[in-house]
């Protein structure tokens, strides 16, 4: 297939250069979402073997505190054994080998394979190699427009670094937190509930794992070890949209206090750096429930709207963006009537064992998000 690629901005500009880096292992919905559980190990894994420096394999660890319910734990360790999820209980003492500094408070702690994401690197990689295979990108050009006509997507306006109409069989929406204002452009129905999250950075070298409090999803319940930084994380407030929207100094606050719990050094660290994210979350009918929406993702067929070559893919996690874009590209074979499979779980990422070439692909889509800026093209 013939593809271009379009965004707005640099392509790491959106939801996944701000997030908070974590490579999923499944375990934070085991026991609350099985198929999000399962879809999170089987693409850590396959991450795993294709990116190479785009990741860090740190491991990680859900800590139990003195005040967390110990059946949430069991519930969780349950629900890991069916996801298909390795995770092994260890008592406080070799939790404090791991992560010397730990809370005192420690009762126990649960092993799982999770990871770093450095997404500027990811998503580089990912365009270099779609450049590769013959597809057209360009960053700096945001749309402004689509016709449709009888059923059809029949242009795309698009600005910036292209001023021209483009023309496709078929178009995709894979606009994260913004589907839903390309779908108005398109007159289709995509429901956004964006989701605003703060993340801070602070200067702490030499933390392992990651750490993540074995309780219900709650503000500032992950620690995500850089280099020589600990990126803490995060808030989840509900947001009018993905632009404008207000970044309060509780939050900050709130998740350093929230981390420190599991942390204590984390308090005292020098801030570095914070920025906040926005989540692309859909939620049709579910405006209010915040952290209780859906984190799986949803392919949006819009034949079924009206508009018979257009599809939203929406939702999602870094962790299972590769799954999102072989479904998408799935029904865009489908439509087409390209019979070839899809290999993007067995091939390697260019320049995925050279740290250098990928930081070269991530200046060449001006491709820097916040998450990994101590990172990228660090000396």
């Amino acid at each position: 297939m013939d593809v271009t690629l379009v965004d707005r901005g640099g392509l790491s500009n959106g939801t996944t250069g701000h997030s908070h880096g974590l490579l999923h292992s499944g375990a934070r919905y085991a026991e609350s979402d099985l198929t999000g559980a399962q879809e999170c190990i089987a693409e850590n894994r396959i991450i795993k073997d294709i990116a190479g420096h785009c990741i860090r394999d740190t491991g990680g660890l859900f800590v139990q505190l003195a005040d967390d319910d110990p059946d949430y734990f069991d519930a969780k360790l349950d629900g890991c054994a069916e996801a298909g999820i390795p995770a092994t209980v260890v008592d406080p003492e070799v939790a404090r080998e791991r992560v010397p500094g730990i809370a005192d408070d420690l009762v126990r702690a649960m092993e799982v394979p999770d990871g770093v994401v450095y997404p500027s690197r990811l998503v580089a990689a990912n365009a270099a190699d779609a450049s590769d295979h013959g597809a057209a990108i360009y960053p700096h050009a945001p749309v402004e427009d689509v016709h449709v006509e009888d059923g059809q997507v029949t242009g795309v306006d698009v600005g910036g670094a292209v001023e021209d109409t483009i023309t496709a069989e078929f178009v995709v929406n894979a606009t994260g937190a913004w589907a839903g204002e390309f779908a108005d452009m398109a007159g289709v129905p995509v429901e956004m509930q964006p989701t605003r999250g703060v993340m801070v950075s602070v200067d702490y070298e030499g933390l392992g794992p990651v750490l993540n409090r074995c309780r219900d999803p709650d503000d500032g319940d992950i620690i995500v070890a850089h280099e020589t930084e600990a990126v803490l994380g995060t808030t989840s407030v509900p947001v009018g949209g993905p632009d404008e929207y207000e970044q309060d100094q509780w939050e900050i606050d709130r998740t350093v206090e929230e981390c420190a719990a599991m942390l204590p050094a984390v308090a005292d660290a020098e801030t570095v750096r914070s920025w906040w994210g926005v989540r692309p979350l859909y939620a049709p009918d579910e405006a209010d429930k915040g952290r209780g929406i859906s984190r799986g993702f949803f392919l949006l067929d819009h034949a079924e709207d009206g508009v018979e070559n257009l599809a939203s893919i929406v939702g999602g996690k870094l962790t299972t963006y590769r799954q999102m874009a072989a479904a998408a590209t799935n029904l865009v074979a489908d439509r087409l009537g390209v019979a070839a499979e899809c290999t993007t779980a067995k091939e390697r990422l260019p320049g995925a064992d050279d740290p250098d070439q990928l930081d070269t692909f991530v200046a060449e889509y001006d491709g820097q998000g916040a998450t990994d800026a101590d990172v990228v093209g660090a000396d």
